[in-house]
Order: C-alpha cells, then sequence, then structure tokens
C-alpha cells in the first residue's frame, strides 16, 4: 500500500528547471485557497521558509491548485520578510519599541507581534493596513506628548516606518495598493483579485487558468469536438494587442467522483505504458488503450459503487487514452478547426501556449503544459517517428494521427534551444480538403476549380506554391480528389502530412512513401531522391511530392522530362510568385533551366491582410501556365501567362484573357489527345466550364446537406460525372452540357433526399 501523507504536510518536487512545493490539502477541513483563507495563505508561507525558494506553490486535493512563478513569488518575498524581521529581532526590542517606557510595552509589544507573528504570513495587506494605521494613531500622540513620552513615540515611530516600508515594497502590496482605501483588516477579496490560481485535476500534467483575467471583454464563443465538447471563449484583455483563447476542456467538467475515478485509473494504466515496438502503429495503440480503459473504469466504477451509464464511461475512457498514450490537450485544441498552428515555448512549465487563429491571428491560451507532459511527448515522437532526438539530432519532424486529428509537429531541443524542449504543431484537417469546400470558402472560385479539374485529368505537372500557411499543403489534397479512382497514386514525403488513410478509406489505390528529411533524418531512411526513382519502378501511378525541398528536385524533373511519370505529377512548394518558383527550382535546388519547363502550370495561394493587419484571409492569387519557347528568362521571355488572376475588389479568381481567348499551350494540349477537341477550343472551354457548373451545384445544394462538400461525396460526385458524360456519348455521340448539369442534378438531389430519409 502507497504511504499516505497526512493533512497538510508538504513535499518538495523537482520537475525540470521547476521547484515545487506541493501542499497535500486531501483531508484538511480548509478549502485549499491562499486568496480566500489566512491559515492557509500562513501555512504555505512557514513551508516557504522551512524548505527554500520554490518555483511554483501547488495546494494538492482532487484538483491541484497551482500558484505559478510570478504569484509564488510574491509569497516568497512575504516569507523573506518575515524571516528578516525575526531574525533581526529590532521589531521586539524593548529599548527600540519603547525606551523610558515601560508602562506602554505591553501594548506595543502586543502590536508588533500582531503585525509581525499574527498577521504578516497570512494577511500581509491586513498587516500593512494596521501598520499604517498604528503608525498615524501614534503620530497622533505627538502634539500632546511629554518629552519623555515624546522621545519614546519617536522611537516606537521608527520602527513602525521601519515595518511599513518593507511591507509597503512587496509586490502583493504594489498590487493592492489601488484598493486599499477603506481596506477592512481580514477581508480577502482584495487576494482573489491578486492570486488567480491555475487548476490541474490530479489525473491531469497540464495547468490551465480556470478564470478569465478581470476586466476582459469576451468578444467570441463556439464549442468544439465531438461527443466530449470542449468551449471556447476568446477575451479581449486591456493592454494586449493578442487576444486570449480560453480552453474550457471536458476534464474541467467533471463531478468529483470522476476525478478520483481517472486518478485512480490513470495510476493503473501507467504500469502498462506501450512500448516502441507498438508505438509503430499508433492507430492500434489507441483503440487497444480504448477497451483496456473502458474495462478498467467500468471495474473501478463498481468497486466503489458508482453507477455510470455506457455513454459517461466512453466519455472518460476518450479523456484517459488522451491523457496516457495521447498528447493531452494539444489534441483538444487540434480538434478546432480554427487552430492554424499550436506552439509551445522553452522552457515547457512556465510558458503558456501560443495558436494561430483563423480568425484572431496569434492568441495566447489559459494552457499551461508541465516539463513532465513535454518530456514524455518527446519520447512519444521518437517511437511513432523512429527517428532521434538528441544533443546530436536536436530536430525532429514527425505526426499525430488520431481518429479526429492530423497534424504535422516539430520538436527542437538543446543545443538549438538552449532551454529545453520546444513544440510546434500545424494542424491539417483529419478528412482531405476539396475543390468545393475550397469555394465554399472563397479560397478559389467555381471557375478555377473547374480549370483545376480539367488539368488533373489532363494528366498535367502542378506545382502550389505559396508562403509558409498559405494553404499548399491543403490545396494539394484537394487536388488528389480530383484523381479518378481507377489510376493509381503515390506520394513521398518526409512527414506525413498527406491524409493518406483517408484516401485509402474512400477507395482509392494509394501508396504513401517516407523518404529522409531534408533537414534532419535517419541514415537509415530512403533520400526523397531515391524515394522518386523508386516510385518510376512502381509501375504507372499518379505521382504527388509533399513538399519539393531539396536536391530530390532533380530527380523529379529528369522523370517528368523524359516522360516516365504518365499521369497528374504534384506537389508544393515555397514561392510567393511564378518567378519565385522558377528561382527556387533552378538557383536553389539546381535544376537545369530547360528542365524546369517540364512545369507545367504553377498555383500560387497567399494570405491577404486586413487593413488593421490583425485577421488573414487565404487565397489562390494565380494559376500560370509556363509555356515552353522560352530559353533563359521565363519572365523576359513571356514563358509565364495567367490563366487566372485574383482579383482584391471582387475577391475572387478571374479568368485572364489569354484563358478565354483559348490562348493555352497547356490546355490545348491536353484537347489534342481527345479526338472531340482537336482544333475545338470551344468544347475545351465548354468541359472547363461544366466541371465549374458541377462543383458550383455541390456547394449550392450543400445547405441542405453539408457532407456533401466532403471527401468520399465529392469522389463519388466526381465518378458519376464521368459516368453521366461516359452514357450520354453512347447514346448521343458528343453529350450536351446542359443534359450532363440535369442528369447530374437529378442524382444529386436524390442522394441528398435517401439520406435525409435514413436520418428519419
Amino acid at each position: 500500500m502507497p504511504e499516505t501523507k497526512k493533512p497538510c504536510s508538504y513535499t518538495v518536487e523537482i520537475e525540470g528547471n521547476q521547484k515545487n512545493l506541493v501542499v497535500n490539502c486531501i483531508g484538511c477541513f480548509l478549502y485549499p485557497s491562499i486568496e480566500d483563507n489566512k491559515a492557509c495563505m500562513e501555512r504555505v508561507v512557514d513551508y516557504i521558509i522551512a524548505s527554500g525558494t520554490p518555483t511554483n506553490v501547488i495546494l494538492s486535493s482532487s484538483r491541484n491548485i497551482i500558484y505559478p512563478v510570478e504569484q509564488t513569488r510574491m509569497l516568497v518575498e512575504i516569507a523573506n520578510l518575515h524571516k528578516k524581521f525575526v531574525k533581526e529581532q529590532n521589531v521586539f526590542d524593548i529599548n527600540l519599541i519603547s525606551p523610558h517606557d515601560r508602562e506602554a510595552l505591553p501594548e506595543r509589544l502586543a502590536t508588533m507581534k500582531e503585525i509581525v507573528l499574527n498577521n504578516l504570513r497570512g494577511d500581509p495587506i491586513g498587516a500593512y493596513v494596521q501598520t499604517l494605521r498604528e503608525l498615524r494613531e501614534q503620530k497622533a500622540k505627538l502634539p500632546s506628548a511629554t518629552p519623555k513620552e515624546r522621545s519614546s513615540l519617536e522611537a516606537f515611530i521608527k520602527v513602525l516606518v521601519n515595518i511599513l516600508e518593507s511591507i509597503e515594497g512587496t509586490s502583493i502590496i504594489k498590487k493592492a495598493m489601488p484598493k486599499l482605501p477603506g481596506h477592512k483588516i481580514g477581508d480577502r477579496e482584495v487576494y482573489r483579485d491578486i492570486f488567480k490560481p491555475l487548476i490541474k485535476p490530479n489525473f491531469m500534467l497540464t495547468r490551465l487558468m480556470a478564470e478569465p483575467p478581470i476586466k476582459a471583454q469576451e468578444i467570441d464563443s463556439y464549442t468544439i469536438g465531438g461527443k466530449n465538447k470542449s468551449d471556447v471563449l476568446i477575451f479581449k484583455v486591456p493592454g494586449k494587442i493578442q487576444y486570449l483563447y480560453h480552453l474550457n476542456p471536458p476534464e474541467f467538467k467533471l463531478d468529483e467522483d470522476a476525478y478520483v475515478l481517472l486518478d485512480e485509473a490513470r495510476n493503473v494504466l501507467a504500469k502498462h505504458k506501450p512500448g516502441e515496438k507498438e508505438f509503430v502503429d499508433p492507430k492500434r495503440v489507441r483503440g487497444i488503450f480504448t477497451n483496456i480503459s473502458k474495462d478498467l473504469l467500468e471495474q473501478l466504477a463498481n468497486s466503489r459503487r458508482m453507477k455510470l451509464k455506457y455513454d459517461e464511461i466512453e466519455k472518460l475512457a476518450e479523456i484517459l487514452v488522451r491523457l496516457t498514450v495521447g498528447f493531452g490537450l494539444i489534441e483538444v485544441l487540434l480538434e478546432d478547426e480554427k487552430i492554424e498552428d499550436i506552439y509551445i515555448n522553452a522552457p515547457v512549465g512556465t510558458e503558456k501556449v501560443f495558436i494561430k487563429h483563423a480568425e484572431y491571428g496569434e492568441c495566447f491560451t489559459n494552457i499551461i503544459p508541465s516539463f513532465t507532459e513535454a518530456e514524455a511527448w518527446a519520447s512519444r515522437f521518437r517511437m511513432i517517428s523512429g527517428r532521434p532526438l538528441d544533443e546530436a539530432n536536436p530536430v525532429l519532424d514527425a505526426e499525430i494521427i488520431t481518429p479526429t486529428v492530423f497534424s504535422r509537429a516539430a520538436v527542437i531541443q538543446n543545443p538549438i534551444s538552449p532551454k529545453g524542449l520546444s513544440f510546434a504543431f500545424r494542424r491539417h484537417r483529419a478528412k482531405p480538403w476539396t475543390l468545393p469546400l475550397f469555394i465554399k470558402q472563397k479560397y478559389l472560385s467555381p471557375l478555377s476549380a473547374g480549370l483545376l479539374s480539367f488539368l488533373v485529368d489532363g494528366s498535367r505537372s502542378i506545382l502550389v506554391a505559396g508562403t509558409r500557411g498559405a494553404g499548399k499543403t491543403s490545396l494539394l489534397t484537394a487536388l488528389m480528389v480530383e484523381i479518378m479512382r481507377k489510376f493509381r497514386v503515390i506520394t513521398i514525403e518526409d512527414t506525413m502530412e498527406l491524409p493518406t488513410e483517408s484516401f485509402k478509406e474512400i477507395g482509392y489505390n494509394i501508396l504513401p512513401l517516407k523518404v529522409r528529411s531534408a533537414i534532419v533524418g535517419s541514415k537509415s531512411e530512403m533520400s526523397a531522391s531515391d524515394g522518386i526513382r523508386t516510385s518510376l519502378r512502381l509501375g504507372d501511378s499518379s505521382l504527388i511530392i509533399g513538399e519539393v525541398r531539396s536536391k530530390e528536385a532533380v530527380a523529379l524533373y529528369e522523370a517528368m522530362r523524359i516522360g516516365a511519370l504518365a499521369n497528374v505529377v504534384a506537389g508544393t512548394i515555397h514561392g510567393d510568385s511564378p518567378y519565385g518558383v522558377f528561382d527556387r527550382v533552378v538557383n536553389d535546388l539546381g535544376v537545369p533551366r530547360t528542365s524546369f519547363k517540364a512545369t507545367d502550370i504553377i498555383i500560387v495561394a497567399n494570405k491577404i491582410r486586413s487593413p488593421d493587419l490583425l485577421s488573414e484571409m487565404r487565397r489562390v492569387m494565380s494559376v500560370t501556365e509556363v509555356r515552353k519557347h522560352w530559353e533563359d528568362d521565363p519572365v523576359r521571355e513571356k514563358g509565364f501567362e495567367n490563366l487566372m488572376e485574383y482579383n482584391s475588389k471582387k475577391d475572387i479568381l478571374e479568368p485572364s484573357r489569354n484563358l478565354m481567348e483559348g490562348e493555352s499551350e497547356v490546355l490545348k494540349s491536353i484537347g489534342s489527345r481527345v479526338k472531340e477537341w482537336i482544333g475545338d477550343w470551344d468544347r475545351i472551354w465548354d468541359n472547363i466550364q461544366l466541371r465549374a457548373d458541377i462543383k458550383s451545384m455541390i456547394v449550392k445544394y450543400s445547405d441542405a446537406d453539408p457532407s456533401i462538400l466532403e471527401a468520399n461525396s465529392v469522389v463519388s460526385s466526381n465518378d458519376k460525372f464521368h459516368m453521366i458524360f461516359e452514357q450520354l456519348s453512347k447514346e448521343t455521340g458528343y453529350p450536351e452540357s446542359d443534359r450532363v448539369k440535369a442528369d447530374f442534378e437529378e442524382w444529386l438531389k436524390a442522394k441528398i433526399k435517401k439520406k435525409n430519409e435514413k436520418k428519419l
């Protein structure tokens, strides 16, 4: 049996560079709160005096009440001040407090004891106010005092001034000063404004600021998550340009019995941690631990005679799995579709989590992960990725994949991060993006979606360019959805960001290849260049490159030039313009200028800001074809021709004159391979417009059923479009677009109706 700690006993725990003073409050008749209870505050100050200077003070009960660095520092100041007064003894020296007046000594000595011994540790504000009032009272006696009394009063006043000035110099009094007029000694209200502890249930390692700052203005609220809902509040905090993203997760909505149950269950599961081999398949590990957690929680609940419904056990099991083999509240944050990035800075344990919000930009949160949790995450990433993370390899790229979350993670440590572990998480949609979804969000226009669909079916080579966070990978996945399922797809990535499992689930023949990172990676991993060459031996396939980063670009362009890739080739690359892409590919990555001509289309996506620079939107800025006649400089020799251009006034991607007039070499090249399109630009344009109308139709009917925007439905819609076109071609020759649209609309309406009937 584990040793039971006595109520109100304390221990000192070292966690990384944190020294925690932990007070056991289980069994104590007082509610664990420094701000509410004088006795609790006094006891904590005594423990600080006995144990030395801590980083954090933790009052441990069913929920840990944590007073972080700044608040603990205020308590340390009071402890040091008390030690000074007691050690120096000058505040109790009878020759200082009452010389020449022995009759006043008992009263003055009692006052000193009341201030220093009774009030200073548990109510320093009360001690200050009491000293101030005593000082005024003694000064009021001076005018009527005899010379002997005056000498004694002045000595006593000098001691009081010393006490007053010493207490006045503490942070607590400085913060409380505006509220001191009229303060009643013993009133704890002012402490509630100063001490804002973080809350952490015993079974959790992450701490949360439970209440928002005083005077913070709520500007938005919404819920996230599936069955286990989390509440999100957005606050404007006075004096800060960043918004506060305030999370209230399911863990903080449980009753005390559930807290105790989860704490006990976590202690049991901690003895059965999965090893490195198990983490090779995190999805399988998660499934196993979910089943174990359900059984364990049910057993523990029965032993405690707790009646839990099945959905309650499921809810607790989900929390338990997230906190044991998952990534804690990071997973909850990643469930928020409005979050783009999550940042955890070193030293972990003292820094709040920061996020990049789609609507409110950079925000700070109410979440502070612990050092222990950060180390567990780093260890988990090592096992999942199979890559090292140590002083010789201080950078690690990995991914988080759960039933609802898909994220790229970057981890750094010493020596590149001198203060220890730091993390950055890039959120991706668990399901693939689609062109109709992007139309809905105005990321691109219906006509541009029709054009891109046409280019993918035309087996063109496409680079999606843009700055960081512009949506390059998301657009690449939307292009993949346009690949017909009859074609095999091979993806090549150094960090798995493309949702290949989702593509498998909706029927794609897809093979993901993982290659060595361009920044750091295991020597046992295949290089990206070798990965591309290997893909050529695997038969005809559509080739998707997660990101063209390094010298693998040479191998890619070699394959494209010799026609080794018969189907669509697409990838992402950093660049803010077609020329920026050319400059990076040729001058940075070493691809010959003539080889660059193997690129057919460059799509540029970027972020645009609002006039106040506080919010951002993502838009496709241009769709550009790369012509083949130039020799040296594609800009000077007009090798780049825009097919579509972003109109900022109308906030839409519009067709260029070249596209409208049929002056596109790429589109004509596609048309030259279709018997009915050879030399007939009108039919090519009609097919592009038809695809655009089909995409628009899907968006229109999504008001009745939003699920038709998702990849599984869009793929079915694409299949149906091709089947209708093929069937009508057999019946009537080349089909009229209006007939194709009419048949497709009839099918789509029937599909939505059938689904709604099933719901009923």
